[in-house]
């Protein structure tokens, strides 16, 4: 066996620990934006993963490309009923009906992951859109069923609720064998992608070919805003940026992004676990996203250093 290739072995079996330590089997693929062919790191990078909210990347790139292409004015106003009021953060959890424009409303998808805000968007730009954007980028692995509010429909059905149901008292009374077989957190039957895929989807945002130019960096702008730092950013130094999305869903915790160096280079970074308990905080498995990204990225950067 070649030195590069035990190093990569090694790699691979310190992220695969870092998973297992923190109580949760994971999934990962990084690679360096712009580079074709070139070296890359995965730990089940091909695997059916749960996308929760990391599908809203795909989202965003359907409406910077509407706007780009003039079909949606981003300063044109929207209201945001009670049919979206949904609870949670941003404008899904507001008391009262809300006046907002649509680059607004792709901010607050993004930075916060405000679910009303996404499914404003997605039902203004259609779904045929956001699989145009799939099918464009050759994400040959992913797929989507609906937003928000069909993935909380498909919950509230599989756990015996009418379409009225208060979901959050339906998860109150669920058993933990009811959880564990909704459909939303089975990768073939609710939205789903690969950690390959979605560094693909990365990649071409971060390179302008998955819309105008201008359109690309109006994504990494937003997504550079995110507010969450327990992930991801939780294992670089300072002086390193990143820009990305989370997820979350019972037992599943993600996020993906792009990490940039004090240097300029680039890594596109897909991370998904799947934790072995139900418990809502779960500290080790979302600081084990940023210690496998941090491996993985560090493994790509010395590379070439």
């Amino acid at each position: 066996m070649s030195t590069a290739a035990a190093i990569e072995r090694d790699t691979a079996a310190d992220i695969a620990e870092i998973f297992a330590d923190a109580g949760a089997t994971g999934f990962l693929h990084a690679r360096e934006i712009g580079v074709q062919g070139g070296p890359e790191v995965g730990e089940g990078a091909d695997e059916p993963v749960v996308l929760a909210s990391v599908f809203k990347i795909l989202v965003l790139t359907a409406y910077v490309r509407a706007v780009a292409a003039g079909e949606l004015d981003p300063t044109e106003r929207t209201t945001v009923t009670a049919r979206y009021r949904i609870g949670g953060v941003g404008t899904a959890g507001f008391a009262d009906d809300v006046v907002i424009s649509w680059r607004d409303l792709a901010l607050n998808m993004m930075s916060m992951s405000d679910n009303a805000a996404t499914d404003v968007i997605y039902h203004r730009l259609g779904a045929a859109a956001v699989d145009r954007v799939i099918a464009d980028l050759g994400l040959r692995h992913t797929r989507l069923i609906g937003c928000c509010e069909d993935l909380f429909a498909s919950v509230i059905a599989d756990l015996g609720g009418a379409p009225d149901s208060d979901l959050d008292e339906l998860f109150e009374s669920a058993t933990s064998e009811q959880i564990l077989a909704l459909d939303a957190v089975q990768p073939v039957k609710t939205s789903h992608s690969t950690p390959r895929d979605v560094t693909t989807l990365l990649d071409a945002l971060w390179t302008d070919t998955a819309a105008p130019a201008e359109a690309c960096r109006q994504s990494r702008d937003i997504m550079a805003q995110q507010i969450w730092p327990h992930r991801l950013t939780s294992g670089f130094p300072a002086g390193v940026r990143l820009a990305a999305k989370t997820g979350t869903l019972p037992t599943w915790r993600n996020e993906a992004g792009v990490v940039t160096y004090p240097d300029g280079r680039q890594y596109a970074v897909a991370v998904f676990t799947r934790a072995a308990s139900l418990a809502d905080r779960q500290p080790l498995v979302d600081a084990s996203i940023g210690r496998a990204g941090f491996t993985a990225v560090e493994h790509l950067h010395a590379l070439t250093a």
